[in-house]
Order: C-alpha cells, then sequence, then structure tokens
C-alpha cells in the first residue's frame, strides 16, 4: 500500500469515528464525555472503563488523576468488578476550562458521567478530594443505584475552624495555601508531595523518589486555573451532604495525615454518617492508596463484598 492510500484509509476512518457532542468518544481517539462547554470549545472528561461485574467509580484527589489509582485497578478486576476512573475538569487528560471549580459543578460532572455511562448497583470510592465529590453526590442526587460508598483520606465533613467547627483547621492555612499555588506551584506541589507521602518517615521504605517525582509531574500536567481554584473547595462545608447519606460507608484515613487530620475529617465523618464503618491505617501518610496500598485495598474489598 503506497503512503498517499494509508494516509487515505486513516482519514476515512476517523471520519467513521466522529461522534456528536454529548456522547462517549470512540476507543480509537481515547474514552471522553462531554459535560458542558466554555465558549466554542466543549468540556470533557477523560475517562477509563475496564472489566466487568459490579462498576466501581474510583474518584481522584488532588492535584492527580485517575492513573493515581494505579494500586487499587489491578486488586478490583481481579476481584471480577468493573473499574471506572475518571480526571476531574482542569487535571489528568480531562479539558482544562476556567471555570466550574467547585463542588455543585464537580458533583454534576459525575453525575453526568453515570448517566452516560448506564450505571446501576455501583460503588462510589473517592480520595481526598473525591470525597468531597462523594459527599455532594449523595446530598444532591440522592442514592439512588448506589449501593455503598467508600471516602479515603477524604475533606469531609468541614475542614475549616469556625465557631459551630472548632474541630477544624484555621483559614487562614488555606489563604497560605493559595498565595503559595499563586506564586509557584511547581514549587508548591513539592513541599506538598513530601507530607502528602510523609517521605521523612517513609521514603525508601514505602515509597519511592520515583514514585513522588511521578506524583508531581501529574500534578504539574494539571491546569494552573484548576491547581489554585480547588484550594478554595476544600473549606466548602460537606455537614448537610454527609447526613444525607443513607448507604453503607466505609472511612479509610491514615492516622499520620499531615494534609487532612484524621480528627478533623474520617473521624468527625465516620460519627456522622449512620452505621459507616472506619478503618484507621496505622501510621499513614496522607496518600495511603500507595503507601498502605494492602491495607488500603483489603479493606475495601473486605467492605464491598460483605
Amino acid at each position: 500500500m503506497s503512503i498517499e492510500a494509508f494516509l487515505m484509509q486513516e482519514k476515512e476512518q476517523m471520519a467513521m469515528n466522529t461522534e456528536p457532542p454529548g456522547t462517549v468518544a470512540s476507543a480509537k481517539q481515547g474514552q471522553h464525555i462531554t459535560v458542558g462547554r466554555e465558549n466554542s470549545a466543549d468540556i470533557e472528561l477523560y475517562y477509563e472503563d475496564h472489566g466487568s461485574g459490579r462498576p466501581v467509580v474510583l474518584i481522584h484527589g488532588y492535584p492527580l488523576s485517575g492513573a493515581s489509582w494505579e494500586k487499587q485497578m489491578p486488586a478490583l478486576l481481579h476481584a471480577g468488578y468493573r473499574v471506572i476512573t475518571y480526571d476531574r475538569r482542569g487535571f489528568g487528560k480531562s479539558s482544562q476550562p476556567t471555570d466550574g471549580y467547585n463542588y455543585d459543578t464537580f458533583a454534576e460532572d459525575l453525575q453526568k458521567l453515570i448517566v452516560q455511562l448506564k450505571l446501576h448497583d455501583y460503588i462510589l470510592v473517592g480520595f481526598s478530594m473525591g470525597g468531597g465529590e462523594i459527599a455532594r453526590y449523595l446530598g444532591k442526587y440522592g442514592s439512588k443505584g448506589v449501593s455503598k460508598a467508600v471516602i479515603i483520606s477524604g475533606v469531609p465533613p468541614f475542614l475549616v475552624k469556625t465557631s459551630d467547627n472548632p474541630e477544624g483547621v484555621e483559614a487562614s492555612v488555606f489563604e497560605q495555601i493559595e498565595k503559595a499555588v499563586a506564586a509557584d506551584r511547581y514549587a508548591f506541589f513539592s513541599d506538598l508531595f513530601k507530607n502528602f507521602y510523609n517521605t521523612d518517615l517513609l521514603l525508601g521504605k514505602r515509597v519511592s523518589e520515583e514514585v513522588v517525582r511521578a506524583s508531581w509531574s501529574l500534578a504539574a500536567g494539571a491546569s494552573a486555573t484548576a491547581s489554585l481554584a480547588c484550594v478554595r473547595t476544600w473549606i466548602e462545608d460537606f455537614r448537610q451532604d454527609v447526613a444525607r447519606i443513607d448507604v453503607p460507608t466505609l472511612i479509610i484515613q491514615g492516622d499520620d495525615d499531615r494534609i487532612v487530620p484524621l480528627a478533623a475529617s474520617g473521624r468527625r465523618t465516620a460519627k456522622l454518617i449512620k452505621g459507616a464503618r472506619l478503618l484507621v491505617i496505622k501510621g499513614g501518610p496522607h496518600g495511603i492508596t500507595w503507601t498502605h496500598a494492602d491495607e488500603v485495598n483489603a479493606g475495601l474489598l473486605d467492605f464491598i463484598q460483605s
């Protein structure tokens, strides 16, 4: 076949694969779903959909992407689950719009993915910021179709300290983070991952230099707008959302989490959800999905299989 004929064949194939807005793109183009528009461009979420069986939707944390579930996906697939990961708007391979960085929009994006994939009897698993998506999704859309929920190192119920939330963190801490991200987000990410993985204690033991660098690279590829705007979302109040959660829920968190303190988040969330289980990982940092993957996976599988 000549080069000209080959190129013509490729062009014809691409034309055949063109999808209208609002539909799932073909595998050849990568898997995306359109969730909105910004001016002349579609806002698309990148997602991956593997395996068969009961669906498990994995929602990543800041400032990573769906690729950060590397240690959980094989365990879930091996156990016979259909595993769906996606990149939040502004992160990974998803579009990088300049607006929509709030939990109402994040929950709406998740809802559109669930509807598009026609999911039912599915399990929601969220890490860090992803815990906020779960809380807001269930608070806003209810639990129809959802069988269970798992929040790992999550931001709910309410992180900022106020008169009616004395267990929270001083608001000035988040203001300092915003300034650091705005000034030099790349330097901020370097500092962030030291405490994300507690590298002073765990480097060379439970996490390698290469993993830290890979996490930094994922973060560096995120939108500058999203990197800054998402900091403000960490202090959204999820207490009313959490109170509406009525499906079996597991909370997993390390007792040495320096990013989202256990006392201000996981312990309180577990108390606010009727019948929720709390699994505390001894010596676990924020990024327990990597550093303590065996413990996390065991707890996760035990819960969703029960």
